[in-house]
Protein backbone atom coordinates (compact mmCIF):
# COMPACT_ATOMS: atom_id res chain seq x y z
CA UNK A 1 0.00 0.00 0.00
CA UNK A 2 1.21 3.25 -0.63
CA UNK A 3 2.75 5.81 2.14
CA UNK A 4 0.64 8.88 1.45
CA UNK A 5 2.87 10.57 3.87
CA UNK A 6 6.00 10.48 1.03
CA UNK A 7 6.38 13.56 -0.78
CA UNK A 8 6.13 12.62 -4.61
CA UNK A 9 8.85 14.70 -6.90
CA UNK A 10 8.60 14.99 -10.79
CA UNK A 11 12.02 14.77 -12.68
CA UNK A 12 13.54 14.46 -15.64
CA UNK A 13 17.25 12.64 -16.72
CA UNK A 14 18.97 14.18 -20.08
CA UNK A 15 20.97 11.32 -21.87
CA UNK A 16 23.49 13.35 -23.74
CA UNK A 17 26.34 11.81 -26.01
CA UNK A 18 29.29 13.28 -27.83
CA UNK A 19 30.05 11.93 -31.24
CA UNK A 20 32.15 9.21 -30.30
CA UNK A 21 29.29 7.55 -28.44
CA UNK A 22 30.50 8.52 -25.13
CA UNK A 23 27.32 9.38 -22.65
CA UNK A 24 27.78 12.55 -20.38
CA UNK A 25 27.63 12.10 -16.70
CA UNK A 26 27.19 13.95 -13.46
CA UNK A 27 29.29 12.42 -10.06
CA UNK A 28 26.89 14.29 -7.82
CA UNK A 29 27.85 16.28 -5.05
CA UNK A 30 24.38 17.00 -3.63
CA UNK A 31 21.88 14.75 -2.44
CA UNK A 32 19.98 12.61 -3.99
CA UNK A 33 22.61 10.26 -5.01
CA UNK A 34 25.43 12.24 -3.58
CA UNK A 35 29.00 10.88 -4.38
CA UNK A 36 26.60 8.59 -7.25
CA UNK A 37 27.10 9.15 -11.07
CA UNK A 38 23.94 9.79 -12.92
CA UNK A 39 22.82 11.71 -16.25
CA UNK A 40 21.91 15.36 -15.95
CA UNK A 41 18.50 16.20 -14.76
CA UNK A 42 16.45 18.11 -12.20
CA UNK A 43 13.55 18.76 -10.44
CA UNK A 44 10.31 19.89 -12.48
CA UNK A 45 9.01 23.92 -11.17
CA UNK A 46 5.80 22.72 -10.84
CA UNK A 47 4.38 26.00 -9.23
CA UNK A 48 5.91 27.62 -12.59
CA UNK A 49 3.25 25.59 -14.61
CA UNK A 50 6.72 23.76 -16.47
CA UNK A 51 6.47 20.96 -18.78
CA UNK A 52 8.37 17.72 -18.57
CA UNK A 53 10.53 19.07 -21.70
CA UNK A 54 10.69 22.53 -20.73
CA UNK A 55 12.24 20.77 -17.46
CA UNK A 56 14.47 19.07 -19.37
CA UNK A 57 15.79 21.87 -22.26
CA UNK A 58 16.16 24.19 -18.74
CA UNK A 59 17.96 21.44 -17.28
CA UNK A 60 20.23 20.85 -19.91
CA UNK A 61 21.31 24.48 -19.99
CA UNK A 62 21.43 25.11 -16.36
CA UNK A 63 23.93 22.29 -16.10
CA UNK A 64 25.97 22.64 -19.47
CA UNK A 65 25.53 26.16 -20.22
CA UNK A 66 24.08 24.16 -23.64
CA UNK A 67 21.55 26.18 -25.34
CA UNK A 68 18.72 23.22 -26.55
CA UNK A 69 15.57 23.13 -28.44
CA UNK A 70 12.90 21.07 -27.53
CA UNK A 71 12.43 19.45 -30.79
CA UNK A 72 15.92 18.04 -30.13
CA UNK A 73 14.99 16.14 -27.21
CA UNK A 74 13.31 12.41 -27.39
CA UNK A 75 11.10 11.18 -24.47
CA UNK A 76 12.67 7.78 -24.36
CA UNK A 77 11.03 6.60 -21.17
CA UNK A 78 8.77 7.36 -18.18
CA UNK A 79 9.81 6.10 -14.61
CA UNK A 80 7.73 5.96 -11.46
CA UNK A 81 9.46 5.16 -8.35
CA UNK A 82 7.18 3.80 -5.19
CA UNK A 83 9.21 4.32 -1.94
CA UNK A 84 12.65 5.40 -3.09
CA UNK A 85 14.99 4.96 -0.05
CA UNK A 86 12.28 4.98 1.68
CA UNK A 87 12.28 8.77 1.45
CA UNK A 88 9.74 9.97 -1.47
CA UNK A 89 7.91 8.93 -4.59
CA UNK A 90 9.74 10.08 -8.09
CA UNK A 91 7.88 10.26 -11.32
CA UNK A 92 11.07 10.70 -13.94
CA UNK A 93 10.97 11.59 -17.80
CA UNK A 94 13.77 10.43 -19.57
CA UNK A 95 15.32 12.49 -22.20
CA UNK A 96 17.67 12.14 -25.04
CA UNK A 97 19.22 14.75 -26.83
CA UNK A 98 19.28 13.36 -30.32
CA UNK A 99 22.44 15.61 -31.45
CA UNK A 100 25.94 15.01 -30.33
CA UNK A 101 27.50 17.63 -28.19
CA UNK A 102 30.78 19.15 -27.22
CA UNK A 103 31.74 19.68 -24.05
CA UNK A 104 34.79 19.80 -21.76
CA UNK A 105 34.40 17.85 -18.47
CA UNK A 106 33.96 20.87 -15.62
CA UNK A 107 33.15 21.06 -12.21
CA UNK A 108 30.03 22.74 -10.91
CA UNK A 109 28.24 23.45 -7.60
CA UNK A 110 25.97 20.36 -8.68
CA UNK A 111 28.98 17.99 -8.95
CA UNK A 112 31.75 17.30 -11.78
CA UNK A 113 30.44 16.88 -15.55
CA UNK A 114 32.51 13.95 -17.10
CA UNK A 115 32.11 11.83 -20.41
CA UNK A 116 31.93 7.66 -20.05
CA UNK A 117 32.06 5.11 -22.29
CA UNK A 118 29.07 3.37 -22.40
CA UNK A 119 31.11 -0.23 -21.12
CA UNK A 120 32.50 1.46 -18.18
CA UNK A 121 28.89 2.92 -16.79
CA UNK A 122 27.72 -0.37 -15.43
CA UNK A 123 30.93 -0.25 -12.92
CA UNK A 124 30.67 3.29 -11.55
CA UNK A 125 28.81 3.75 -8.40
CA UNK A 126 25.35 4.91 -9.07
CA UNK A 127 21.79 4.37 -7.74
CA UNK A 128 20.97 0.55 -7.45
CA UNK A 129 17.53 1.43 -9.84
CA UNK A 130 19.68 3.40 -12.22
CA UNK A 131 22.04 0.50 -12.50
CA UNK A 132 19.49 -2.29 -13.01
CA UNK A 133 16.98 -0.35 -14.60
CA UNK A 134 16.73 2.88 -15.86
CA UNK A 135 20.11 2.04 -18.04
CA UNK A 136 18.82 -1.10 -19.11
CA UNK A 137 15.54 -0.15 -20.08
CA UNK A 138 17.27 3.52 -21.86
CA UNK A 139 19.43 1.05 -24.31
CA UNK A 140 16.48 -1.31 -24.52
CA UNK A 141 14.37 1.35 -25.59
CA UNK A 142 16.76 4.28 -27.44
CA UNK A 143 15.12 6.06 -30.06
CA UNK A 144 11.92 4.19 -28.95
CA UNK A 145 9.24 4.59 -25.98
CA UNK A 146 8.79 2.55 -21.98
CA UNK A 147 6.50 3.46 -19.69
CA UNK A 148 7.77 1.49 -16.07
CA UNK A 149 7.08 1.00 -12.29
CA UNK A 150 9.62 0.92 -9.80
CA UNK A 151 8.26 -0.34 -6.09
CA UNK A 152 11.49 0.47 -4.15
CA UNK A 153 9.18 -0.55 -0.76
CA UNK A 154 10.34 -3.61 1.48
CA UNK A 155 13.89 -3.44 0.74
CA UNK A 156 14.37 -4.81 -3.10
CA UNK A 157 12.99 -3.24 -6.44
CA UNK A 158 9.93 -4.63 -8.23
CA UNK A 159 9.66 -3.56 -11.40
CA UNK A 160 6.61 -3.70 -13.56
CA UNK A 161 6.81 -2.34 -17.67
CA UNK A 162 3.66 -0.73 -18.75
CA UNK A 163 4.57 0.22 -22.14
CA UNK A 164 6.91 0.03 -24.75
CA UNK A 165 7.69 1.01 -28.37
CA UNK A 166 10.30 -0.22 -30.35
CA UNK A 167 12.35 2.05 -32.20
CA UNK A 168 11.26 3.54 -35.01
CA UNK A 169 12.78 4.45 -38.66
CA UNK A 170 15.11 7.38 -36.71
CA UNK A 171 16.55 4.77 -34.59
CA UNK A 172 20.24 4.73 -33.44
CA UNK A 173 20.63 8.49 -34.26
Amino acid sequence: MPDPDLPYTIATLCYLFDAEGRVLLLHRRKPPNRDLYSPIGGKLETSLGESPTQCAVREVFEETGLTVDASEMHLTGIVSEAGYEDAGHWLMFLYELVKPVVLTPRDFDEGRLEWHDPDEIEHLPMPATDRDHLWPLFWEHRGGFFAAHLDCRGGRIVRHLDRTLPAGPAAGR
